[in-house]
């Protein structure tokens, strides 16, 4: 297994490289083209993303923890049995993401617009999407469990068979969203609603 730790990949061009087993520690890309990489049972962990390029990038197996991704460029890539445990994303383009069996716990996605994606299954337990743009997004199966949803656009979403805390039934904006029997209970009790 490669390591690397403290390295600097500033301006690199990485460009539809693979690579498997690796491990990166503080590293830094900022800037760096990593357009069409392929990562498999990789570790990113503490490292800089600061305006990548991870255009049609594929990530299976792989770990972000506590990566930060601000300015980054995520145009049709995907993430396959991924975990971002931690880490920070703003003001990235995600609009053409593809997760699958990804975890998402503790991210700060705040304001991100995620706008019609399907993000079926998707964990974002204890994430930070205050703002976060999520209308019309698949979000069957979903665990949004302690996740802080203020202003959150639930608006046309589908939520059957989510997991919603009584806060984010609140805080969150679900108008048009589709719900089943358990959630529309939930959402009742959460506003005060007596259901007999």
């Amino acid at each position: 297994m490669t390591s690397s730790v403290g390295e600097d990949f500033q301006d690199a061009v990485l460009t539809d490289q693979e690579w498997e087993g690796r491990t990166f520690e503080r590293c830094d890309f900022t800037d760096a083209d990593l357009t069409g990489l392929r990562t498999r049972n990789c570790v990113f962990t503490d490292c800089v993303f600061v305006g990548a390029d991870l255009n049609g990038s594929q990530h299976i197996a792989t770990a972000f923890r506590s990566c930060k991704f601000e300015r980054t460029v995520f145009g049709k890539s995907t993430l396959d049995g991924c975990s971002l445990l931690g880490s920070s994303f703003v003001d990235c383009r995600l609009r053409a993401w593809t997760l699958h069996e990804t975890d998402l716990t503790l991210v700060g996605m705040g304001r991100a617009d995620l706008r019609g994606l399907d993000l079926r299954g998707i964990r974002f337990r204890e994430a930070n999407l205050s703002d976060c743009d999520l209308r019309r997004c698949d979000l069957r199966e979903a665990d949004f469990t302690g996740a802080r949803m203020l202003n959150t656009q639930l608006n046309e979403a589908d939520l059957r068979d989510v997991r919603l805390d009584a806060d984010a039934l609140v805080q969150a904006n679900l108008q048009g969203a589709r719900i089943d029997t358990m959630t529309a209970l939930a959402f009742a009790a959460a506003h005060g609603l007596r259901v007999d």
